[in-house]
């Protein structure tokens, strides 16, 4: 029974390790996205199908209107204007800490 016990135990931390592996490379960037030339830097959802998304381009920013039936300018700005937000953090990251303070 022990014995039993004992290998489901260690079946159970493989899996929980393998798991734990593949969540680690699944978050980590892929080459070649960071540092980009287009960045998002706001997106507000008006309805179900339409959005309002502000683009930094080089020094330019554009106002795009974003919709079920396809993308269109709706204003060109100086970059200058849209501050970028700052990263946002991942909800685990976020938990654990609440999690570390806590003890």
């Amino acid at each position: 029974m022990i014995e039993l016990a004992f290998r489901v135990l260690c079946s159970l931390t493989v899996v929980l390790a393998i798991l734990w592996a593949i969540a680690r490379l699944v978050r980590r960037p892929l080459t070649g996205r960071g540092g980009g030339t287009v960045t998002v830097v706001a997106r507000q959802q008006l309805s179900r199908g339409s959005s309002v998304a502000v683009v930094k381009v080089a020094d330019r920013a554009l106002v795009l209107g974003v919709s079920d039936a396809g993308v269109s300018l709706l204003a060109d700005a100086d970059a200058t204007l849209f501050p970028e937000p700052p990263p946002a953090e991942n909800p685990v990251g976020q938990a654990l800490k609440v999690f570390r303070s806590a003890r």
